[in-house]
């Protein structure tokens, strides 16, 4: 029952919530120090222990799917650990389907959720046009719908529960501050999506906060890092003015160092999301920052959201996202965070 107290324990600090409950208090002052009172505390925290075991093992008939653009690189993989963790320590079972970028797959995937009779499904939104309807269709066949990384400005559209993730506009001001901070006047937003509105508004959150000129590109998917390599460096080699890098992941701010570095060029190199090779070149001080959403939490969290809602009819949010970021890793952090990326938890 550890586990289980120690994920009430993470989702209270992760929902900013705090909560009393008064009958706990009461059982705690009206404890007796005789040995009799003794022998019925213990037997009363035997039987609170067997409550917990039967309430956990509730959800065992429960299977929830999560439907991503995942291509199962190295972001997505941690999101992926996070979800099995939770429903490993909830005791349900998880449907991980990755839609490898692909929009059409997604649809499809939730077209096999609902017609699997899905007890909880929670979806990335990359392209809201095209995944909106579907997941609408999934609520009015009444499953509840989680949004998580992408999605923020639609779920509520859907009938979501709520959102988990990091609002992107508002993560891609601050890589403008710190832009800014760092003296670069123009810097290249490099996408590895082509639609994919949580990039676009990653970039146009850059824009709106950095005073110097933004220009926003997508360079090529992380699928294919030659070409995306040579996409970053056809773009530099066009404009010696782009003294600075934005690449909206890990894997497109280590390729666009690689461009840099091979055309003899310094800038100053920002990127999102956490991966071993990132936080390597954070750690050299070769890349400046990476905006961390903390991406295990958005694997972690639905599915522990959606059991306590099918078992125990708690929503949380209160209408409102979950935030999960934005933080910031620096060389100033990066070497206290590089242990739990070596363990796949960041």
């Amino acid at each position: 029952m550890k586990r289980f107290k120690w994920l009430t324990l993470l989702l209270a600090f992760a929902l900013f919530a705090a909560a009393c409950g008064g009958s706990d208090s009461d059982t705690t002052e009206a404890a007796d120090d005789t040995p009799a009172a003794s022998d019925d505390a213990a037997a009363d925290d035997a039987a609170v222990e067997e409550e917990e075991d039967v309430a956990l093992s509730q959800g065992s008939d429960l299977t929830f799917h999560m439907i991503t653009h995942s291509d199962d690189g190295p972001f997505w993989s941690v999101v992926k650990k996070g979800a099995e963790a939770a429903a490993a320590d909830v005791g349900v079972e998880l449907v991980w389907m990755p839609g490898n970028n692909d929009p059409g797959q997604m649809v499809i995937d939730i077209e096999t959720a609902i017609s699997d009779g899905s007890d909880g499904i929670a979806s990335s939104l990359p392209s809201p046009d095209q995944l909106v309807g579907p997941l609408q269709e999934a609520v009015a066949a009444g499953i509840n719908v989680y949004t998580l990384n992408s999605g923020v400005n639609d779920y509520n559209e859907i009938g979501a529960t709520t959102h988990v993730g990091q609002t992107e506009f508002i993560a891609g001001q601050g890589a403008g501050n710190r832009f800014n901070a760092a003296g670069a006047t123009h810097v290249l937003c490099g996408r590895q999506e082509q639609s994919n509105v949580g990039l676009d508004e990653r970039c146009a959150g850059l824009e709106d906060a950095f005073s110097g000129t933004v220009t926003n590109e997508f360079v090529g998917l992380d699928a294919d890092q030659t070409e995306q390599i040579n996409g970053i460096k056809a773009i530099l080699e066009a404009d010696e003015s782009i003294d600075g890098f934005l690449g909206t992941g890990p894997v497109i701010a280590v390729n666009g160092l690689t461009a840099a570095n091979d055309l003899g060029r310094e800038l100053v190199i920002g990127g999102f999301d956490v991966t071993p090779d990132i936080i390597d070149a954070i750690e050299s001080g070769a890349i400046a920052f990476t905006v961390d959403q903390q991406q295990y939490l958005q694997g972690y969290l639905p599915v522990v959201l959606m059991f306590l809602q099918a078992t125990n009819q708690n929503t949380a949010g209160g209408g409102l996202p979950i935030l999960t970021g934005p933080g910031f890793i620096t060389p100033d952090n990066a070497a206290a965070v590089k242990a739990l990326v070596a363990e796949g938890t960041r």
